[in-house]
C-alpha cells in the first residue's frame, strides 16, 4: 500500500514517515509540505492513502481534497491540531483523524484499520464504478445521466431525474428516490462537479437537492430557511447557501 504525507511541518512529516518506517505493509511514496505540491503529487503519483494536515499555510486539507482529480481516490487520514468541522470530515470520506500530538498506540489503530479494509478489492469496486460513469456520461455537456449504485451483484443505473435529494453519511452518499435509498461510495464534492447544476444544489457541506422536487421552504424565526421535500423530509441550508439557493430557485 502507497502512501504520501502532508503536512507544512517538517517535524510533523518525519514523526508519520517514522511510525510508518515500522509498518512492512505500507511504502511511502513521498512527503509534501504544501497545499499546492500535495495536489500535484496526488495526481501524479496516485497514492492509496494519504496522510493530511488540515491546517497548512497556503491551503486547509478540505481545499486539497476538493481539487484532486484521481480515481479511485486515496483512503484520507486528516491530521489536526483541533477538532474540525464534523460534518466536513464525513463529506470527504476520512477514514480517520487523529489529534495532534497523537500517540504511537492511536496512531497504529488507524493503520491497522486501513490495512484490514481489504483495499485492493474496494479499489477494483470503485474502478468498475467508475468507468461505469465514463460509459453513462454525455460526452457533449460531461454531465452524466445514469448513476451506477452497485447492489450486491449487480448494477443499478440511477436516473437523476428520480433522485430527490443527497445526503452524505460516514464514507458513503446516501442516494435517496421516492421508493428506495442508495448508498454509493463517492463524496458529495465528487458528485456535486458531476450532476447537472440546472437540476441540483447544493444547499449545505452535507446535502444536494434536486430543484423538482423541493416543494416548500420553511423559516426559522433567526432568518434561516429548510428545504421541506417531496417526501416529507427537512433539510437544513447554510447561512453561505441562502441566499444562492434561493436565487435558484427564483425567489
Amino acid at each position: 500500500m502507497k502512501a504520501l504525507i502532508i503536512d507544512d511541518e517538517a517535524l510533523a512529516r518525519k514523526r508519520v514517515i517514522n511510525l510508518l518506517n515500522k509498518v512492512p505493509e505500507i511504502e511511502i511514496l513521498g512527503e509534501c509540505s504544501s497545499g499546492k505540491l500535495a495536489i500535484e503529487q496526488i495526481n501524479s503519483l496516485k497514492p492509496q492513502v494519504i496522510f493530511l494536515d488540515l491546517e497548512m499555510k497556503d491551503m486547509d486539507g478540505f481545499s486539497v481534497l476538493e481539487k484532486i482529480k484521481v480515481v479511485p481516490r486515496p483512503i484520507v487520514v486528516l491530521l489536526a491540531a483541533h477538532t474540525p468541522d464534523a460534518c466536513k470530515a464525513f463529506d470527504v470520506n476520512a477514514c480517520d483523524l487523529l489529534l495532534k500530538p497523537f500517540k504511537e498506540e492511536r496512531f497504529y489503530k488507524t493503520v491497522s484499520k486501513i490495512i484490514n479494509t481489504g483495499l485492493p478489492k474496494e479499489l477494483d469496486i470503485d474502478e468498475k464504478i467508475q468507468n461505469l460513469l465514463g460509459f453513462y456520461t454525455n460526452r457533449s455537456t460531461g454531465t452524466i445521466f445514469k448513476i451506477p449504485v452497485k447492489q450486491g451483484n449487480t448494477t443499478i443505473l440511477l436516473d437523476p431525474r428520480d433522485i430527490l435529494y443527497i445526503t452524505s453519511s460516514g464514507c458513503y452518499a446516501e442516494i435517496y428516490t421516492n421508493n428506495h435509498k442508495y448508498l454509493l461510495r463517492e463524496s458529495l464534492c465528487a458528485l456535486d462537479e458531476i450532476l447537472d447544476p440546472n437540476l441540483f444544489f447544493r444547499i449545505h457541506r452535507s446535502a444536494i437537492v434536486n430543484l423538482d422536487h423541493v416543494k416548500e421552504l420553511v423559516h426559522s424565526e433567526y432568518g434561516e430557511i429548510d428545504a421541506k421535500m417531496a417526501d416529507g423530509r427537512l433539510l437544513h441550508t447554510s447561512k453561505a447557501q441562502k441566499k444562492p439557493f434561493l436565487e435558484k430557485l427564483g425567489i
